[in-house]
C-alpha cells in the first residue's frame, strides 16, 4: 500500500510521534500524552468504552499490566491537514501470553503541529 505524504518532514514526525506514542503506552508516560493530544482527543477503549483527553490521561497513570509493547505494518496516510495512522500491535499479557490487536490514529496538524484527535484500540 503506498503511502501518501504531503512532504517527507511530516511522515518523519507522525513515525516518530507514533514511536513516542507506543512508547508512552508501555511506560505511562502521561507526560508526553500531555504533549501530544489534542484538547478535543477521545479514545475508543478495546472494551467499548469512550474517553476523553483527561480520561485518557488519567487511565495512562496506571501502570500498565501488559509488557513488550510493539508497532508493525505502520501506514501513513497523510490528507492535508490530517493524518490516519494504521497499525498492528504486539504484546505480553499479565500471564506472559503472547497477545496482539490494531489501532488506528488520528492527527491534525494544528498551529504547525500535528496532535492526535483521536484513537481506536482493538484487541484481537
Amino acid at each position: 500500500m503506498p503511502v501518501n505524504t504531503s512532504s517527507r518532514s511530516d511522515l518523519d514526525t507522525l513515525l516518530d510521534l507514533n514511536r513516542d506514542y507506543i512508547r508512552s503506552v508501555q511506560t505511562s508516560d502521561v507526560r508526553r500524552f500531555d504533549e501530544i493530544l489534542a484538547e478535543d482527543f477521545f479514545c475508543s477503549n478495546p472494551d467499548g468504552s469512550l474517553v476523553d483527553r483527561d480520561g485518557f490521561l488519567s487511565q495512562t497513570a496506571r501502570p500498565v499490566k501488559i509488557t513488550n509493547l510493539e508497532a508493525h505494518d505502520v501506514k501513513v496516510r497523510i490528507m492535508g491537514p490530517f493524518a490516519i495512522i494504521h497499525a498492528r500491535t504486539t504484546y505480553a499479557g499479565p500471564d506472559g501470553r503472547e497477545a496482539s490487536g490494531r489501532y488506528t490514529d488520528v492527527w491534525a496538524r494544528r498551529d504547525g503541529r500535528w496532535l492526535a484527535v483521536s484513537a481506536h484500540v482493538t484487541r484481537c
